[in-house]
C-alpha cells in the first residue's frame, strides 16, 4: 500500500510538471502547493459543512461551528467545487487570486500566506486549468483513505520533489526527509517546547507530531517555535503545517534573521525559569547556510566566532569565511541561551551537511 502511494505520489508529480512549460521551479512550486492547499482546506470544510448541513440545530454557514473544530472557513466563491467547475475558463487566474483573498479575509491566522500568482500573465490558464483537474484526482485516488491524509503526503512529497527541481542546497526549504527524522528520534519531542531557529518548510515540526503519534503520545504535549527569514518559505511552512493541523502560532517571518533580531524572547525566559515545567527541546533543520548569509549581512560580524561562557557573539579573528565551522559555532553560541541545562536535547548534525567539499549530503 505504501509503495502504491508513492507511485501515485510520484506519477501525480510528474504530470503536474509536464504542465510547468517555461515556469521556473522555484516559482511554479507555489502554484501548485497553493492549490493542494486550497484542496486539502476545500476537502476539510466540505466534510464539516456536510455534517452540520444534516443536523436541523446546525447552520452550516456560522463560522464559529467551524473555529469551534479548528477548521478553515471557506466562502462559497473559494470552494474546489465551485472553482474546478470554472476551470476551463479563460478568467481561472483571477478567480483562483480571488478565492486566495476571499480565504485570508475570513481566516486572520492564513493573512499574507496563501499564494496570489495564479493571474500572472505568464501562466498558461489551460495548462492551470488542467493542474487543477490532476489535483481533482487525488479524491478519486483516496477513495478507500482519507482524502486530507493523502494530500498531506502529496505536499510533502512535492516539496522534496520542487527543492531537487530547483537544486536548492544546504537544505533551503526542505531537508532530506530520512535526515529529519533522525534527528526527531535523537530529540525525541514526549511533550515540551520544540525550537527550530532556520525552520524552513516546517518538517522538522510535522516529524515531530508524527513522533509522538507513534509513540501514543498527546499532540497537545508539544508547542512547536519557529522562524524563517525567507518569506515564501514561512509561507510554505505555514501551509505545510495547517495541512497538519499543527498550531503554528509561533512560527514567525522574520526577515532579519535569528542574529539580528530574536522574535521569541519569552521563549529564553521560559527555559531558564524554576516554573517551567516543559523543557525547550531544541532541534535544528540545516543552519548552516542561513549563518553564512545572516552573519555577512551583519557587517559588525564579518569575522570568525568562538565559544565562550557568555551568551553574546564575540569576535576572534578576521579569517575568512571557508569552512562552515565558525557559523555553527556562531549558531550554537547564540542559540544555547534557550537550552535549559537540565531538559534540552540540542540537536546539531554537522556530519549531515555538505559544509566542505569533502563532505556529501544524504
Amino acid at each position: 500500500m505504501a509503495k502504491e502511494t508513492v507511485n501515485f505520489e510520484a506519477q501525480l508529480f510528474k504530470t503536474a510538471d509536464k504542465l510547468r512549460k517555461n515556469i521556473d521551479a522555484a516559482e511554479y512550486k507555489n502554484v501548485v502547493l497553493g492549490l493542494i492547499f486550497l484542496k486539502y482546506i476545500s476537502d476539510s470544510f466540505q466534510e464539516l459543512y456536510e455534517r452540520l448541513k444534516s443536523d436541523e440545530f446546525s447552520d452550516p454557514e456560522d463560522r464559529d461551528e467551524y473555529k469551534a473544530e479548528n477548521i478553515f472557513f471557506v466562502p462559497e466563491q473559494a470552494r474546489w467545487k465551485s472553482l474546478h467547475a470554472k476551470a476551463k475558463l479563460p478568467e481561472i487566474g483571477i478567480e483562483l487570486d480571488n478565492a486566495m483573498e476571499a480565504i485570508e479575509k475570513e481566516n486572520p491566522e492564513l493573512r499574507n500566506v496563501l499564494s496570489k500568482v495564479y493571474g500572472k500573465p505568464n501562466l498558461d490558464k489551460t495548462s492551470l486549468g488542467e493542474l487543477i483537474d490532476v489535483i481533482s484526482n487525488i479524491e478519486l485516488k483516496a477513495e478507500h483513505e482519507n482524502t486530507k491524509d493523502l494530500l498531506g503526503r502529496v505536499y510533502e512529497y512535492f516539496l522534496g520533489e520542487f527543492a531537487n527541481a530547483e537544486g536548492k542546497k544546504w537544505g533551503q526549504f526542505y531537508t532530506s526527509k530520512a535526515i529529519v527524522k533522525l534527528m526527531v528520534e535523537m530529540i525525541e519531542p514526549y511533550k515540551g517546547r520544540v525550537y527550530d531557529p532556520a525552520c524552513g518548510s516546517g518538517g522538522m515540526f510535522v516529524m515531530s507530531e508524527k513522533f509522538v503519534e507513534e509513540h501514543q503520545g498527546n499532540i497537545n504535549d508539544i508547542t512547536i517555535y519557529g522562524q524563517e527569514s525567507n518569506q515564501t518559505t514561512w509561507k510554505l511552512s505555514k501551509m505545510n503545517l495547517a495541512i497538519r493541523n499543527i498550531n503554528s502560532q509561533f512560527v514567525a517571518w522574520n526577515t532579519e534573521g535569528s542574529f539580528l533580531r530574536d522574535v521569541h524572547p519569552d521563549l529564553n525566559r521560559l527555559c531558564h525559569s524554576e516554573s517551567a515545567i516543559q523543557p525547550v527541546r531544541v532541534g535544528t533543520r540545516n543552519p548552516p547556510g542561513r549563518c553564512t548569509m545572516e552573519i555577512r549581512r551583519a557587517t559588525e560580524w564579518k569575522c570568525e566566532f568562538r565559544m565562550d561562557t557568555t551568551h553574546a557573539l564575540s569576535p576572534r579573528s578576521t579569517r575568512s569565511h571557508g569552512d562552515c565551522s565558525c557559523e555553527w559555532f556562531a549558531l550554537i553560541q547564540h542559540e544555547r541561551r534557550r537550552w535549559n541545562p537540565k531538559e534540552s536535547r540540542p540537536c546539531w548534525p554537522r556530519g549531515l551537511y555538505r559544509c566542505t567539499p569533502e563532505t556529501t549530503l544524504l
